[in-house]
């Protein structure tokens, strides 16, 4: 079964956080409409979505993607590193308890912020200089250490979150818009993209991936390399430094 876990929108989210973008107007009427057609994609996709309940008091819970890190059966519930998002890990964590999952968290004092960490083929790379510390990834390092994980630090400066800069496709090629990333020779496949937005992308299964749909350039790169685009509108989480990966936890 694939499953991904999903919280929406509330009433605040127009006084997200933001740490690199002026602030912009958010329409939340078209922020709900894009989630939803943000889950209907997922569906479509075969993924069984699971409701995170709404935190509505917490402006930035749609990106649920920060409140924690799935790997395998473990699901380590992280410390956001924005002293107001640490409301919103609870009820994620009580719902991957339900799911079944095995339950470590990130504890004071180090901070870890999920958007921070880019998972493939056993080596997870943990963004520092942003939400998440030292002491916040070597927890992580050593909660997964017994699953066979490699954790590698990397820095993070120029962007809010790792995966505000770079993702991964299904072979493993690290995809990036070059001048927001610290150090493209981190990965030994990168693949620069044209626009900020093609550097988000969400694997979904096979040859499939999920990604925003203002970034035209970069979809035809993608799509000339054998992928499968879904594209969707979410134009209002980007004014929130948000992008596609930020609105799910994939559960495997």
């Amino acid at each position: 079964m694939t499953r991904a876990l999903v919280r929406r929108p509330g009433p605040r989210l127009p006084e997200g956080l933001l740490t690199h973008l002026e602030r912009s107007p958010v329409d939340v009427d078209l922020a709900l409409r894009q989630w939803e057609g943000y889950v209907a994609a997922l569906r479509a996709e075969g993924w069984d979505t699971v409701e995170v309940p709404a935190a509505d008091d917490c402006p930035d819970a749609v990106f649920v993607e920060d409140t924690v890190v799935v790997y395998g059966d473990l699901a380590v519930i992280s410390r956001p590193g924005a002293d107001a998002r640490r409301a919103e890990t609870a009820a994620t964590e009580a719902v991957l308890r339900d799911l079944g999952f095995r339950i470590a968290r990130i504890e004071a004092p180090g901070t870890l912020d999920g958007g921070d960490v880019l998972k493939h083929g056993g080596t997870v790379w943990v963004g520092l200089g942003g939400r998440t510390d030292r002491d916040g990834a070597d927890q992580l390092a050593a909660h997964l250490a017994p699953m066979g994980a490699t954790v590698v630090p990397v820095p993070v400066t120029k962007v809010l979150h790792l995966k505000t800069a770079v993702t991964a496709l299904p072979d493993g090629t690290v995809v990036g818009h070059e001048p927001l990333v610290d150090d493209p020779a981190t990965w030994e496949r990168f693949l620069p993209v044209p626009e900020e937005s093609g550097a988000h992308v969400v694997l979904l299964g096979g040859d499939a991936v999920l990604m925003a749909a203002d970034a035209p350039l970069s979809r035809a790169l993608f799509e000339e390399r054998g992928l499968r685009v879904v594209a969707v509108d979410i134009s209002e989480f980007e004014k929130l430094e948000g992008c596609v990966t930020c609105l799910s936890v994939r559960l495997r």
